[in-house]
């Protein structure tokens, strides 16, 4: 018996065969996303609103990391993914306290644990501020934890009582540590960095093209540690009675606080008492006049997230933008799992806020290393276009530096932290030479053909020993990059070009030593700065709004492709540990653009 298929017939069965199975799939990928969003939905409308009863506590968590925002924490992320809050927003963090403060059966703050990182002292600092502030109305802070790191003790040492577990420890150690150069390694490779580069202190580059730090590089890094740890020493001192910043300092000198037995803490006294965890709710149950055997009504940080303001917003708006992250020209997937701040994006949000008339004032909030020179210099000029339509002033966060300073620049007001990290003016680029290893090594040569002389430059930078006018030609680059800067921040600060070369020259400073040489006008809060945008505004009534605004649940579901590394991301860094971030560096300068005005080194605090 035969059977003879007809061709035809065959294409159309298999045409229409695929287009089902394609209808198929595309039904059960838009009916699984109306799925998601219907049970979101479902979740968030059968959520009752944080309900607050009579003698609550709020409980912060103090055993994660804190950011400048979070901006992953949408009921999306927490039905898909599962994730809590050991990831904070700084901005969440510090609304969550006062509306505590606000909040008439809020009675005190219990700070739980001591190992909360933070990318800056200032970010520390900020917390602890506010804390600070809570308890102007009355309430209390008790802490506890089973060890405390330097930033959390830095942040608990505001409550009115300390307490540790009887086999606890404090890690309290000083600022400062070393860093790696890779000089030595490259040569034995083969490879050489050609640095060029504008300004003595300016020193990213040192790392490759040195096996020491510079004279200039000391000389500003020990001055703007000796400023934080001094200034983290008032604070620490401030509400404790029995120790002066000298003492705590002189405690430090003397022995290795993490190894000291915890009788020690409490002979010194570091911590009011040594505990376990029932002698801290049996403490806080006494503070709040209720029975032993009575629960504590506990609220987390989610519960504050979502619990109401306790006045209606009134008045108009003043927009707070957060700029925060290394400044790139465009994302890519190398940057994907940390936060950036995108050239065109935020020009882009930034024109928006310019055209929006319901925006009277703007704060640019920024936290940034800097980064991308040219992404700088197109966002400084989406701030001057901004600024002349209504007033500009900036918040500096952990630090503003170099490219971060570059956009804060031409704001019309500048308040910073005490503990900022800021300045940085400079400009440099890094170029990788391989002819060593390539060449001298490995045995490969080159040769071509080209129609004019430079034509073939970038091989020539990268894999020629004789490209002594190609590195010339880099260096008027970036000395253009440089005069641009300077001119930016002449501008913007309203000093000559040579008043700011004389504190430029990439110097990095602490914000206390920024404000007298005109950098920043003022050391306070991000509250400082918005009520300074509506002094200039001349508003009489205000409330601030935050952007860029919370994504929509569809726009989540677009990105989700674009977090696919974010799982390795987080492989790679529990496998290299320490070595995670120069590996990381080393291979992202590699897809940097080549003028680069960023923060001259990685700050570990």
């Amino acid at each position: 018996m035969r059977i003879i298929l007809n061709v035809k017939s065959m294409k159309s069965f298999l045409k229409y065969t695929l287009a089902t199975i394609c209808g198929l799939i595309v039904f059960t990928f838009f009916a699984g996303i109306i799925f998601i969003i219907s049970l979101v939905g479902m979740a968030a409308s059968s959520s009752p609103a944080t309900q607050v009863q009579a003698n609550s506590v709020f409980v912060l968590k103090m055993d994660g990391t804190v950011q400048e925002r979070f901006e992953d924490g949408t009921p999306l992320d927490f039905l898909l993914s599962g994730t809590d809050m050991s990831v904070m927003g700084l901005d969440d963090i510090i609304a969550s306290i006062r509306k505590a403060k606000a909040h008439k059966d809020i009675k005190g703050i219990y700070l739980e644990g001591g190992l909360t990182g933070f990318d800056a002292p200032a970010s520390a600092q900020q917390l602890r501020d506010a804390l600070k502030d809570f308890k102007k109305s009355g309430k209390w802070i008790y802490a506890y934890a089973d060890t405390y790191t330097q930033q959390g003790y830095y942040v608990a040492s505001v409550a009115d009582s300390i307490g540790l577990n009887q086999t606890g420890m404090i890690e309290l150690k000083g600022i400062g540590g070393k860093r790696e150069f890779m000089t030595g390694l490259y040569e034995k490779l083969g490879v050489r960095y050609q640095a060029v580069r504008v300004g003595k202190y300016k020193s990213y580059v040192e790392s490759v093209t040195r096996k020491d730090m510079s004279p200039e590089n000391r000389e500003q890094t020990e001055a703007y540690q000796q400023g934080i740890w001094r200034h983290m020493l008032k604070d620490m001192a401030e509400n404790r009675s029995k120790l002066t910043a000298e003492q705590i300092d002189q405690l430090v000198s003397d022995s290795i606080l993490a190894f000291a037995a915890p009788a020690d803490y409490l002979k010194s006294g570091l911590i009011d008492k040594l505990m376990y965890p029932e002698g801290v709710r049996a403490a806080i149950k006494n503070k709040l006049g209720i029975d032993p055997d009575d629960d504590i009504h506990q609220l987390l940080l989610q519960d504050m997230i979502s619990l109401p303001e306790q006045s209606e917003q009134k008045g108009d708006e003043v927009a707070v933008y957060y700029a925060y992250g290394e400044i790139i020209d465009q994302t890519t997937s190398l940057f994907a799992a940390e936060h950036s701040i995108v050239g065109k994006k935020t020009v882009d949000d930034l024109n928006k806020l310019a055209d929006d008339d319901d925006v009277k004032a703007v704060v640019l909030r920024v936290n940034s290393p800097g980064g991308s020179a040219v992404a700088s210099e197109q966002i400084a000029h989406a701030v001057t276009q901004l600024k002349a339509k209504k007033p500009v002033v900036v918040s500096m966060g952990g630090m503003a530096a170099s490219g971060g300073y570059m956009i804060s620049a031409l704001g019309d007001y500048i308040v910073a932290e005490p503990t900022t990290i800021t300045g940085s003016i400079g400009i440099f680029g890094l170029i990788p030479n391989l002819s060593g290893l390539v060449t001298d090594k490995l045995g490969i040569t080159f040769d071509g053909t080209k129609t004019n002389r430079y034509t073939d430059f970038e091989e020539n930078l990268v894999l020629s020993k004789d490209n002594a006018d190609e590195i010339r030609f880099m260096q008027s680059y970036v000395d253009r990059g440089y005069e641009t800067f300077l001119n930016i921040v002449a501008k913007g600060r309203k000093m000559s070009r040579d008043q700011v070369h004389e504190i430029a020259q990439g110097r990095v400073w602490l914000a206390t030593d920024a404000q007298p040489i005109k950098l920043v006008d003022k050391l306070g809060s991000l509250d400082d700065a918005i009520a300074k945008a509506a002094e200039l505004a001349k508003l009489s009534e205000y409330h601030a709004k935050s952007y860029p605004e919370a994504e929509t649940l569809l726009e989540q579901l677009m990105k989700m492709a674009e977090k696919r590394d974010t799982y390795l991301d987080g492989q790679l860094r529990e496998v290299l540990g320490d070595f995670y971030q120069p590996v990381l560096n080393a291979r992202r300068d590699q897809q940097r653009n080549r003028l680069q005005a960023r923060l001259p080194f990685l700050l570990n605090f």
